[in-house]
């Protein structure tokens, strides 16, 4: 009994002392935001047509169903161009900063508004992929995904050393600058009736907004550290709970996609692959696609082998190993299908999902890479500006550090 105390004690500290899975965040962070900017700048041409005026489901279609089901969309607040040109282009700033890091904690809210404005303007121009997206940008808002690889790291990063050495710190302006106009905008909104229908959405955006407040009065004007230390464990305790949804999320959309298949004809003869790679639609490389199908025993391997990982991964999670192998099997199998059957969005989509269950040593070693890449490309560009310029030492990746002015 003792030592079954002791686990839940030591789980109980575990989920409410830290943020758990920093790396796997803020992979999902970056994959999401860069996966939605580059298909925001690759239909630009096309916006109008996808999701503006000049679409085929116009703005009185897009009144009617909104009325019906409730979903947020800012663009059924006007049906001008220019307002329909200007949330187009909030949502296109919003993923650049979000993937960079900048506010993580109010970009992430942005980029929900960004994403749920488009997407359920015309819910018909969606995939699977922009499903994917859908709910992970909710999940996002949740998670403390800033805390490594941002801005807001490096932020906090410089000014722990700067403190460190004494120096005084600059106090944060631009945190509370945002809130009070991003303030000013939701109760502008809200008493403009403008957030009427579901709750979900006006309710995330009034919540966050106000512990975004709680949390910088507590900062400043705290005269001891435990209210600071009770918000850090809600905080940990909000962002794991998000991080386990985001788990079972993927795990369930892969036994639902496999499970599913079990009962088409086409997965148990072994034939379903051959199919769609002679399809027009999907077929951006013919001759590829001529390759691959060209082998029955191919086909038949890979047809089997999507339904077996598909349906076996959840029930892997607790051996490491094999978990492992069958996530790089899904990765490549997802890069795949983004190459041979023109579909690069929704391969991005769910290869950030399953990021979440990609190695910490891996993705610690993986961002060593970059960095040394970094610092080469730094390296170079300084002697190209000045052969004799010298080259210090970086400074070590610092993960644990201490959130200054508004959490990220």
């Amino acid at each position: 009994m003792n030592r079954f105390a002791l686990a839940i004690s030591s789980a109980i500290a575990r989920v409410t002392e830290s943020a758990l899975g920093p790396y796997q965040t803020a992979v999902i962070r970056i994959g999401f935001a860069a996966t939605w900017l580059l298909f925001l700048l690759r239909e630009f041409p096309h916006r109008q047509e996808m999701y503006g005026p000049d679409g085929p489901w116009d703005f009185d279609l897009a009144q009617q169903l909104i009325g019906t089901n409730g979903s947020f969309t800012a663009l059924i607040w006007s049906s001008g161009g220019f307002w329909f040109e200007t949330v187009y282009v909030f949502a296109v700033l919003t993923s650049v900063l979000l993937l960079l890091g900048w506010r993580t904690r109010t970009m992430s809210v942005l980029f929900m508004v960004g994403v749920l404005s488009l997407q359920n303007r015309s819910i018909f121009m969606g995939d699977g992929g922009d499903n994917v997206l859908h709910l992970m940008c909710v999940y996002l808002v949740f998670t403390r995904c800033g805390q490594v690889w941002s801005l807001d790291e490096r932020r906090a990063r410089r000014s722990s050393a700067a403190h460190a050495r004494g120096e005084r710190i600059a106090p944060d302006r631009m945190g509370p600058a945002l809130w009070s106009v991003l303030g000013f905008v939701l109760v502008a909104v809200t008493a403009a009736g403008r957030l009427d229908g579901d709750l979900t959405v006006p309710l995330i955006l009034w919540l966050v907004w106000l512990s975004l407040g709680v949390w910088w009065i507590v900062g400043r004007r705290a005269r001891t550290a435990e209210p600071r230390i009770l918000l850090d464990v809600i905080g940990n305790i909000v962002h794991n709970g998000a991080l386990l949804v985001i788990m079972a999320e993927a795990c369930l959309i892969y036994a639902t996609a496999g499970w599913y298949k079990i009962q088409g004809s086409r997965w148990q003869d072994g034939t379903a692959v051959y199919y769609p790679l002679h399809l027009d639609y999907f077929s951006p490389w013919p001759a590829l696609a001529d390759l691959l199908s060209s082998s029955g025993a191919m086909v038949m391997l890979i047809t089997y082998g999507t339904v077996l990982v598909q349906v076996a991964f959840p029930f892997t999670l607790f051996n490491r190993r094999v978990k492992n192998v069958l996530l790089a099997a899904m990765i490549t199998e997802h890069a795949v299908i983004a190459v041979v059957l023109g579909l690069p969005f929704f391969s991005l989509a769910m290869i950030a999902a399953d990021a979440v269950f990609l190695p910490t040593t891996f993705l610690r070693r993986l961002g060593g890479w970059a960095a040394r890449a970094r610092e080469r490309l730094s390296r170079l560009a300084r002697r190209g500006d000045d052969p004799a310029a010298p080259t210090g030492p970086r400074a070590p990746e610092n993960p644990e550090h201490a959130h200054v002015g508004f959490p990220a």
